[in-house]
């Protein structure tokens, strides 16, 4: 007979859990060693036990790094501008503990902390200089003008700006070509050849695979459908990719032709030529002043510093330096100007960091409104577009918002389609010369495998209770679908056209004469009405107080993000996100193909968005 202890457990481990399971498999007539379940539950208590003390020792490291590493400004130090990570116009950190622990594996840098940064410096007194030394701005072309035009400012100080490159990019020597002196490798080369912009085509590789997109579109220059229409750019979107091309390209060239004392007409025969592609053309045409090597630099910036060259060149990051609380302008009044940051594509739902949602947006509006020291509240917007849905009910919160607090919108790099729909009603409207804006424009994309399942032997057979228009994914589009889903195309850029209308003042036949899904550069929306006035955030939020009849004020920010633990620790090595592993497997240049044929699988509704794929080189 056997012996009763063997069914029995140590009910020292968990008395609760022994008598849970003992009620369940006594239920069950479960007949179970209990050798075993003693030793699986002390297995996953141990395995608890020992993850939280492993998340209690990161803890305890983070603190320890940020009692040993606290950023100090040394006195004489010269500023380092690298921009080799992501520039977003707002890059907020965590408030909480853990946030703070692990905000050192963000890689994304704020514009806005970026100028109050050089703003900073420009009164530092431990700041002398500053060095710009990036192989790469990894920031679009308006907010690079931005982070520009704040050292021009700097410069006022009489402080030094010196740069220096082994190479130069395009962007990388437009942002560097603000500095007293301009310095590069011998052997190193300047990409100085004019602003260019790729389009892919994808209509023959829709025959091979038998999947297609169905696309119904209003305006002749809503060229984000094009590549799976078309092998080839239509006229159309030749012609205003040209426009703002020449217009972008036109910006640039006039502030380098201040910085460098050469006439434009000089500069664009230098872009035709090459004429910088080394270091003794770049001499020779004024492009740089001289070609030395990295150590030679240094010498030169404890020069400038007025320090012995046989003495340690104090540097410091403007990473560091911003850890160091100079990313923040730190004011006691009262009055507030609460700035709304509507970055990335517009989705339908809650929306993040990269994304813009409607939830977070109008959350951000009714908690600016229900601050009685927010005195006006501006709109930074930088955006393709997107959901024309979420579009609508955004632009429906910021008129009920406009009939409580003047209402400012500045724009980005870009604020176009969707994104000028939630522009539109704006009080006035700010845009950056090389802001591409515009867009006006609707359409659907609907994807089609019907080839495909016929190639392969799918047959799809469909029964419903009624006779109106569907769709099936394996079978090719009706005429009456295609008509309904024309006409809801047609109700929404109806709309689009009404509120632009109005909130520009304009008669709709006017803003259809400029819409059509076509695209302008800042420069070129001002001129059309499409934006009030060129300017900067700042111009726009310092407008946005005149508005409100306040001169001491102070910013807040808006939204408040809320990460959850796995996108806390997501930068780590071990959580490695999705995107860096494809982009380590595929490349690049395969994954932001891959990325553009996945954006219009996920298409849901309408959408006002410019072209998925037009990189700007």
């Amino acid at each position: 007979m056997q012996r009763k202890e063997k069914y029995q457990i140590n009910t020292y481990l968990c008395p609760s859990i022994y008598k849970h399971l003992q009620t369940f498999f006594s239920k069950f007539k479960f007949k179970v060693n209990m050798k075993f379940l003693r030793n699986l539950l002390a297995s996953i208590l141990g395995t608890l036990i020992a993850l939280s003390i492993i998340l209690l020792l990161f803890i305890a490291i983070g603190m320890a790094l940020g009692e040993t590493d606290k950023v100090v400004v040394k006195n004489n130090s010269v500023l380092e501008i690298k921009l080799n990570a992501e520039v977003k116009d707002y890059a907020p950190k965590g408030t909480d503990f853990l946030d703070e622990f692990l905000a050192f594996r963000d890689e994304k840098m704020g514009l806005n902390e970026i100028i109050n940064a050089i703003e900073n410096a420009k009164n530092d007194d431990n700041i002398v200089g500053i060095s710009i030394n990036t192989l790469n701005v990894n920031a679009g072309i308006s907010q690079t003008k931005a982070i520009r035009n704040k050292l021009e400012e700097f410069k006022e100080s009489g402080k030094f700006i010196m740069a220096y490159g082994d190479v130069y990019n395009q962007k990388s020597y437009y942002l560097s070509s603000v500095a007293d002196s301009i310095f590069m490798n011998p052997l190193g080369g300047i990409e100085f050849k004019g602003l260019s912009s790729e389009v892919l085509f994808f209509k023959d590789l829709q025959g091979k695979t038998g999947v297609k997109m169905e696309v119904i579109r209003h305006g002749k220059y809503k060229s984000a459908v094009e590549p799976f229409l078309y092998n080839k750019m239509s006229d159309e979107n030749r012609e205003q990719i040209s426009t703002f091309l020449q217009s972008i390209w036109g910006e640039l060239l006039v502030d380098i032709s201040k910085s460098r004392n050469k006439t434009i007409e000089e500069l664009n025969i230098i872009a035709d030529n090459l004429w910088a592609r080394n270091a003794t053309l770049a001499i020779e045409n004024n492009i740089v002043d001289a070609a030395v090597y990295l150590d030679e630099y240094e010498t030169k910036l404890k020069m400038a510093s007025g320090i012995s060259t046989d003495n340690e060149l104090s540097e410091i990051t403007l990473s560091d330096y911003i850890s160091a609380g100079k990313g923040r302008i730190f004011l006691s009044a009262t009055n507030k100007i609460a700035v709304i940051y509507a970055q990335g594509e517009i989705i339908y739902g809650k929306g993040n960091k990269d994304l813009i949602g409607q939830e977070l947006i109008i959350e951000a509006l009714r908690k600016a409104r229900k601050d009685k020291n927010v005195k006006a509240i501006v709109l930074r917007i930088n955006s393709p577009g997107g959901s024309a849905l979420a579009s609508e009910l955004i632009w429906r919160e910021l008129e009920l918002t406009k009939k409580e607090l003047p209402l400012v919108v500045s724009m980005g790099d870009v604020a176009a389609s969707g994104g000028y729909y939630i522009a539109c009603n704006a009080d006035r409207i700010f845009a950056e010369p090389t802001t591409i804006s515009g867009s006006i424009g609707v359409f659907g994309a609907i994807p089609n495998m019907s080839k495909l399942a016929d190639n392969i032997g799918i047959n799809a057979e469909q029964v419903s209770t009624n006779k109106n228009p569907s769709y099936s994914v394996f079978e090719p589009m009706t005429d009456d679908f295609r008509t309904v889903t024309k006409e809801g195309v047609e109700d929404i850029y109806t709309v689009f056209l009404e509120r632009v209308s109005a909130g520009r003042n304009m008669s709709v036949e006017a803003v259809d004469s400029i819409a059509q899904g076509r695209v302008w550069a800042g420069v070129d929306a001002l001129q059309n009405g499409l934006v009030d006035e060129l300017g900067s955030l700042d111009d726009a939020i310092n407008y946005a107080a005149d508005l409100a009849e306040v001169t001491d004020y102070k910013v807040r920010n808006y939204p408040d993000y809320k990460l959850d633990i796995g996108e806390k620790l997501s930068g780590f090595p071990f959580m490695k996100s999705k995107e860096k592993v494809m982009i380590e497997a595929l490349g690049l240049e395969n994954y932001k193909t891959y990325q553009i044929l996945k954006q219009f699988s996920e298409i849901k509704g309408m959408q006002a968005r410019i072209p998925f794929v037009m990189e700007i080189k």
